[in-house]
């Protein structure tokens, strides 16, 4: 599993040392491609869906039963780490490679998915894999956003090999026939490294908005016009940005509010900026909570546009509620915990995963195993491999439980 692992970051592998496969691009297909190959080679039927997400299946001899999905996503942000979402699928094809080795055929089927998108990093949405698996992604927003260089999601889609709008479906890889979804992922933050635990059993998985805001002013000589007569674009944004860390430092935990981007469209040294664009990230555990914040951190966004003499658009990319996970599920992954002696906690996501747009459809759980100082999306980013292995075989014996062993649970 490690060196599966350590060759899979090669993909995308790029100059500052970290990896970067954003959705559709060449190092994301090779990637995917090689992932279809090792689960061909772990025994598994392995292949591509409509719009690139890649499934490895165990079949079951009780198809009747509605089969147990477990994966992650892998693609990256630029210039990430090797372990978010990768860790999670070569995990879980590994997991069911050896599980086919060791015991044969299972009752239920079982299948690992390496979901072709999650991060948002080159087009504004994020969960593009697991929203068309779940239905909650249609194509037809393939035609409405393009990256920074204008492309196209469907463009891009198209000149990666997949053209899912052919059928003439929204959804061209829903699936409706799903019992339950597991998840192993790295944890991205540091409590499990300070309670000193293995293993994380995710209660819960924030609610996150996320919006671009564009504002626009008026693009002017930067020696000529006075500061009193100037409709500073870029000076506007800066109060707004400072503003929306005042009021989440105000709000308090759990909230937090992100500007991760900001762009000057035709930014020169001697020119008064006319136009801005920004990212907005707001997450919180409680809907009402994130919404009443948004809600009250835009009106304040206007007023500043207002009194600048600007104006203000927002286009929400990304809205995403609070998910709790399966009680039943979560108890299975404690349980085998303590049958193996692997210390571990409960505790809650603060980072959106694939696992929350399963949450509402079906059963679903996720494994966190500890992230080396809390850094994640970066280089940087590690974790040990004892705690990768600890991880490794938590997965495999909750997946042996039902998958073999036909664990009865009223909702699987």
């Amino acid at each position: 599993m490690l060196e599966e692992l350590e060759e899979l970051s090669s993909y995308g592998a790029d100059a500052e040392g970290g990896v970067t496969r954003l959705l559709y691009t060449d190092p994301w297909l090779q990637a995917q491609r090689v992932v279809i190959s090792k689960m061909q080679q772990l025994g598994l039927e392995a292949n591509f869906d409509a719009v690139g997400n890649v499934f490895g299946t165990l079949p079951g001899s009780q198809p009747e039963t509605k089969p147990i999905l477990t994966g992650s996503h892998i693609d990256t942000v630029k210039n990430g780490g090797k372990y978010d979402g990768a860790f999670g699928v070569v995990a879980s094809m590994m997991a069911l490679g050896y599980l086919k080795a060791a015991y044969g055929t299972p009752k239920r089927t079982l299948e690992a998915v390496s979901f072709c998108e999650e991060e948002g990093s080159r087009f504004p949405l994020a969960y593009w894999g697991s929203g068309h698996v779940t239905g909650t992604r249609s194509l037809l927003l393939a035609t409405e956003i393009a990256d920074q260089d204008g492309v196209t999601l469907l463009e891009a889609m198209r000149q990666a090999g997949f053209d899912a709008t052919a059928n003439g479906q929204p959804y061209p890889a829903k699936r409706e026939f799903i019992g339950g979804y597991i998840e192993i992922h790295i944890e991205q933050g540091s409590i499990l490294t300070y309670k000193k635990k293995q293993i994380g059993i995710v209660t819960a998985i924030v609610g996150q908005i996320r919006l671009t805001v564009q504002v626009s002013g008026s693009s002017n000589h930067a020696g000529t016009t006075p500061m009193r007569m100037r409709k500073d674009a870029l000076a506007g944004a800066a109060e707004m940005v400072a503003i929306t860390e005042q009021m989440a430092l105000e709000a308090g935990e759990p909230l937090v509010a992100t500007v991760g981007r900001l762009e000057v469209k035709r930014g020169t040294s001697n020119v008064v900026p006319g136009e801005v664009e920004f990212t907005l990230d707001i997450r919180h555990t409680d809907e009402p909570e994130m919404r009443t914040f948004c809600v009250r951190l835009l009106t304040k966004l206007e007023e500043i546009a207002l009194r600048r003499g600007l104006t203000i658009e927002t286009v929400q990319n990304l809205h995403a509620s609070p998910v709790a996970m399966q009680e039943g599920l979560s108890n299975a992954i404690e349980a085998a915990c303590e049958a193996a002696g692997i210390q571990n906690m409960r505790l809650p996501s603060g980072a959106g995963h694939d696992a929350q747009l399963f949450g509402p459809l079906c059963p679903s759980a996720m494994i966190f195993v500890p992230s080396v100082g809390g850094i994640s999306h970066s280089p940087e980013e590690f974790t040990e491999a004892a705690d990768l292995i600890a991880g490794f075989h938590t997965l495999v014996h909750v997946l042996h439980q039902y998958g073999y062993g036909g664990k009865a649970d009223e909702r699987l």
